[in-house]
């Protein structure tokens, strides 16, 4: 593996922290996958896990009357998060955090819905996925989504690309075992449309990176990584028919 250059991060960084996501999702989509949850109470305690700059967060504070509790381990994002609740006035009901996926420190079974758009991988998808169980209620509800394959023998660019990010990325039948081998419920599953690549997340992404080709002109490192990072959006561009995004709603069963 490649190791990256050693501004990597910083300008990666400067990248993302700027965008309204920092992955594929949107209002709509965030809003389906809600409306699979049903019978949830009308004010749910509420964990998103992996909250980014919390555009879904703020879109579920639209969608319940419940309290939420955001976790990333990023703190410039959560800043910005903590920024936006504080102006819409919603600090009494969304409580971002700086905290780690892998223990989130909150008490088991003290949440009727856990919330991941784009991060569960990070720390392996059963492992989250057994996590996640542990903090939920029973009868509690988990919407996560994940990138799978969808099409066989990709170029071997994004196959490279994947294996970096993602090795044990797999199949919509094998994200359906896990979530069942966890002791979770399939209550329903969709695939993301394509403009929730682009609208609030390549299309963003594309503008930034050209402000920052002006702002790090001449300067040889940061452009081959702002190069690097532009290969993303422009490989979905051609490739996008072999693999996607999938939103999976899994409730754990009331015990009886």
């Amino acid at each position: 593996m490649n190791k990256p250059a050693p501004r990597f991060w910083e300008i990666f960084f400067e990248v993302y922290d700027n965008l309204p996501r920092q992955g594929p999702g949107n209002r709509d989509s965030t809003a389906r996958a809600f409306d699979l949850c049903a019978g949830l109470p009308e004010s749910p305690d509420i964990l998103d896990l992996g909250c980014g700059a919390g555009e879904q967060t703020l879109r579920l504070a639209e969608l319940t009357y419940g309290t939420i509790v955001a976790i990333d381990n990023h703190a410039p994002v959560i800043k910005k998060l903590q920024e936006a609740v504080k102006e819409g006035g919603l600090s009494h009901r969304v409580i971002p955090l700086v905290g780690d996926m892998a223990g989130p420190g909150q008490p088991p079974g003290s949440f009727d819905l856990i919330w991941s758009e784009g991060a569960l991988y990070s720390i392996g998808l059963r492992n989250s996925l057994q996590i996640c169980y542990g903090l939920l209620r029973p009868g509690g509800y988990l919407a996560f989504t994940d990138a799978i394959w969808r099409k066989e023998n990709p170029p071997p660019e994004i196959r490279e690309s994947f294996d970096m990010d993602y090795p044990t990325m797999g199949w919509l039948n094998d994200n359906i075992a896990a979530i069942q081998d966890c002791g979770f419920q399939l209550a329903g599953h969709f695939t993301l449309p394509d403009e929730a690549w682009w609208e609030d997340f390549y299309i963003p992404m594309e503008a930034r990176i050209e402000e920052l080709r002006c702002k790090y002109a001449g300067d040889v490192e940061a452009l081959e990584i702002l190069d690097q990072l532009a290969r993303e959006p422009e490989m979905h561009r051609c490739y996008s028919d072999f693999y996607c995004y999938e939103f999976f709603v899994a409730k754990r069963p009331i015990e009886r």
